[in-house]
């Protein structure tokens, strides 16, 4: 065997003859393929499966509480900006910070799990994985609500803020109000869509993984994209000061919320991806 025969050794794939530190280090600096990606969110979601109930509740009423630093840091901000149009570039910054003591804290979100347990229900659909997604979607999301009702309660009838931040809260409360059904739909799609690639971006996002969190989230509250728990902190305000129904909340903010959340999760992300991974696993199989 010749030189020239071992650099072109299939490992290193290339005309140009790498040492094996130097593959390493071409293998580290390469992103990895969407099946890696899409193995270690569904091995997550699996772990997500298989805990008991009341570790998940637990930690998804911890996530309901924390999600009201969003409404709060966000009226915050608002009330001691002046009254300029850029204002709301600004204190739409604190709309992230909810997400920031969420997902780094890894408290149960309802959005987040549009994504993680459905890839193990996609992989072995059965009649038992879907009722194991369904246990988890309903403890999390309730728990999820009642933090946000126990939040909205204390920021509108104690005297942790000023009255002219609580007057912020309010405004932003009932801005969440506003919408027929199929702009509220159509806003929560977008919303649920960028929860579940915010989730797919972070299994590899190492140290960006702040600005991942931060940069996703502030395009939905910039946007103006209804997300059915960090919306219903500031919608339940307003209720629970007496500005708006339980009526109004149910049906103008949490069914078409909720709903396009699902959609915008489960269908743009978690199907899609599923499905490129998938196709890639045939197209191997077919070539193999």
């Amino acid at each position: 065997m010749g030189k020239n025969d071992i650099r072109k050794e299939p490992e290193q794939n290339s005309t140009t003859p790498l040492k094996q530190p130097e593959i390493k280090q071409v293998e580290k600096r390469t992103a990895p393929r969407a099946a890696v990606i899409y193995e270690a969110i569904r091995r997550e979601g699996e772990d997500e499966l298989r805990r008991p109930s009341s570790a998940l509740f637990w930690s998804g009423l911890a996530a309901g509480l924390s999600m009201g630093f969003s409404f709060v840091a966000e009226g915050l901000l608002h009330s001691y900006l002046p009254d300029a149009q850029w204002r709301p570039l600004i204190s739409k910054f604190g709309y992230s910070i909810g997400f920031l003591i969420v997902i780094l804290g890894r408290q149960q979100l309802f959005t987040e799990n549009t994504l993680t347990p459905i890839l193990p229900l996609f992989r072995n659909p059965s009649r038992h994985s879907l009722i194991q997604v369904l246990r988890l979607w309903i403890l999390v999301l309730a728990a999820n609500l009642i933090g946000a009702v126990i939040f909205a309660w204390i920021a509108a009838h104690t005297g942790v803020f000023r009255p002219e931040v609580r007057d912020v809260f309010q405004t932003l409360g009932l801005e969440g109000l506003k919408g027929d059904f199929s702009s509220v739909l159509f806003r929560a799609i977008f919303a649920g869509w960028l929860i579940a690639l915010l989730v797919w971006l972070l299994p590899f996002a190492e140290s960006s993984r702040l600005w991942v969190i931060i940069i996703i989230t502030y395009i939905i509250g910039i946007g103006g994209f209804s997300h059915i728990i960090a919306g219903s902190v500031e919608t339940l305000y307003v209720v629970t000061v007496g500005a708006a129904s339980w009526g109004d909340f149910f049906l103008k903010f949490v069914v078409p919320t909720l709903l396009g959340n699902i959609i915008g999760g489960v269908s743009l992300v978690a199907a899609v991806n599923h499905a490129q991974v998938v196709a890639g696993e045939d197209k191997m199989q077919m070539d193999a």
